[in-house]
């Protein structure tokens, strides 16, 4: 049967799409061609501000801006005939390559018969008939390293606690996302439950695991429940449990839930968290694959990671490493948001470069700003300008280049966003988060945001800039764990790449872009000034009065400096200075 995906959505189009999945339905019936197709809602297609959007499967062909009249002709050519129907393609080149989001908005996430049509569980079964050894070099094939943010080798994490001894081993699911605007983890859990499952199962094969534990942060009701009801039904089916296909696996699987501690991301203080202690992390070495959970060796892997696991036991380990470049193999999930026209989670391979996940994938800067730069990593990663955007995308090379591609979120930054308040929104995120065990993060981190918060305000000096480089390197070489260690990240990056724009700050006692509301004046020129009356309306502190014959002026007194007068007038009346 061929199944027409329609992409749910909200806002002005949601009655629009529900009209257009109920119209396409009935027609299908109409013409006694129910039994032949059928369109079903999904979550996500991966196209965006495109209208009404269908993909049809299993030709793949992605239909956009549809109208209910367009029904027929999709029914007649493409159901019928198999035909694309190129006038109502889209036309735009895709970049994205599905592997970790492969089953998101294909199948059923609560029908483990949707994932065993999909090949679902038979990289588990020719894992078993490999063995554990066969496994770990097939995953060595294929170069997978840790989407957590650090990238380490998976295989070489699975052969260390593969080779450890104890009576018992574990195997960890970190789902503890907590970056801001990050949702990637989060979507594989509620679309495709089972594919974790079978990726922590193979992993659990090959390190001697015979326990799998969930650790998801109890602010994904939806994905917990799902990842609940899919252990369940795998019970049911001998898919978890004891002599697992008849190959003598026994292995057991339970959920723990974090309380939304950024910290617990951490793989030490993740496990003091499911262990019932504070989240703190602790001193490595030993390191948890030597002694972790309850002293025992124990491997931790994030989400994304170990729903790269099935596919590369379907396609084979060679397959997966010609994905992607050398030494950063495969695809990633990025959240990319902020400034860009479609923002979504988007799966590219590896070595894309930044501009062409901006301008291709995303479409390009909304409003169509000029861009100014890209944030990567989340508040351990770093500020890219605009002339860096033809990185190739990679582990080494994102360093290099003073960012990390940490677990995923992307946020495109345009001539109107300030990297000082960039720094400060980060920073302040990182010192709320601090576990406050060790000085280095819980002083340093603070110290930093004060300085921010001084410059911002236009109450810099130049030493300021010493300062905040002198604090940066201390907590990158004595903070305890990697939060410490990364927080002052952006505030390097930003330093280092718009320098101009901090001295604009300090010196001129001046905000470039307008953001930071202690360095910005607005005015409202009168021979421009229309008496429309857009930005009185538009005030929320009633700064701006006037009428149609003496025109608008703003009280300097009242003034927040919001800025929202400059961004609703349409006739460039209101200048900010």
């Amino acid at each position: 049967m061929k199944r027409i995906l329609l992409q749910d959505t909200s806002g002005t189009l949601k009655k629009e799409m529900r009209d257009f999945y109920v119209a396409i339905n009935s027609h299908l019936r109409d013409n006694g061609l129910a039994e032949k197709a059928q369109a079903v809602l999904v979550a996500d297609i991966g196209i965006y501000n495109k209208g009404i959007v269908a993909k049809v499967l299993p030709e793949g062909f992605v239909y956009a801006g549809l109208k209910n009249s367009d029904i027929p002709l999709i029914v007649e050519k493409t159901v019928v005939g198999g035909e694309k129907v190129v006038a109502l393609a889209l036309d735009k080149k895709n970049r994205q390559m599905r592997v970790v989001l492969r089953n998101c908005g294909i199948i059923d996430p609560e029908s483990i018969e949707d994932y065993i049509a999909q090949d679902g569980y038979e990289g588990l079964t020719a894992a078993l008939a490999m063995g554990p050894e066969k496994v770990i070099e097939e995953m060595k094939k294929s170069g997978l390293r840790g989407r957590g943010g650090a990238g380490f080798p998976t295989w070489m994490k699975w052969n260390i606690t593969r080779g450890v001894k104890g009576d018992v081993k574990y195997i960890i699911c970190n789902g503890d996302e907590g970056d801001p605007g990050a949702y990637m983890d989060r979507s594989v859990l509620e679309g495709d439950p089972h594919s974790v499952i079978e990726g922590m199962m193979i992993g659990g094969l090959a390190t001697g695991a015979s326990q799998g534990i969930f650790y998801i942060r109890a602010e994904y009701p939806l994905a917990v429940e799902r990842i609940q009801k899919a252990i369940d039904v795998c019970r049911q089916k001998g898919i978890v449990g004891k002599n697992i296909f008849g190959f003598g696996f026994d292995f057991d699987i339970e959920i723990r839930l974090g309380a939304g501690a950024f910290v617990c991301g951490e793989e030490t203080a993740l496990i003091a968290s499911i262990e019932g202690l504070r989240g703190y992390p602790r001193p490595r070495p030993p390191f948890p694959s030597v002694k972790g959970l309850w002293g025992k060796p124990t491997v931790i892997n994030n989400v994304e990671t170990l729903a790269n696991v099935p596919y590369i036991f379907l396609k084979g380990g060679e397959a997966f490493g010609r994905i992607g470049i050398e030494g950063s193999t495969g695809t990633k999930v990025f959240a990319l948001t902020g400034k860009v026209k479609n923002s979504g989670l988007v799966e590219v391979p590896m070595g894309i470069t930044l501009r062409e996940i901006v301008f291709e994938v995303g479409g390009g800067v909304f409003n169509n700003k000029a861009i100014k730069a890209i944030q990567t990593g989340g508040p351990s990663g770093g500020v890219i300008p605009e002339d860096h955007f033809d990185t190739p995308v990679g582990y080494e090379t994102l360093q290099k280049l003073g960012s990390i591609m940490g677990s995923g979120g992307m946020i495109v930054l345009d001539e109107n966003d300030c990297v000082v308040d960039i720094s400060k929104f980060y920073l302040g995120f990182c010192v709320d988060e601090s576990c406050g065990k060790c000085a280095p993060c819980r002083i340093g981190g603070t110290q930093m945001l004060s300085i921010l918060k001084k410059i911002s305000e236009g109450k810099g000096e130049a030493e300021d800039l010493v300062k905040l480089n002198q604090i940066a390197q201390a907590m990158q070489k004595a903070s305890l764990c990697g939060l410490g260690q990364t927080a002052a990240n952006p505030v390097l990056s930003t330093m280092k790449y718009f320098e101009a724009e901090y001295k604009a700050h300090i010196m001129d006692k001046r905000c470039p872009s307008g953001k930071c509301a202690s360095l910005v004046s607005y005015s409202i020129n009168k021979e421009r000034c229309t008496a429309c009356g857009l930005c009185a309306r538009n005030c929320p502190v009633t700064a701006i009065s006037g009428d149609r014959q003496s025109k608008y002026t703003i009280d300097m007194e009242k003034c927040i400096g919001c800025g929202n007068c400059y961004d609703v007038c349409k006739f460039g009346a209101v200048i900010r200075q």
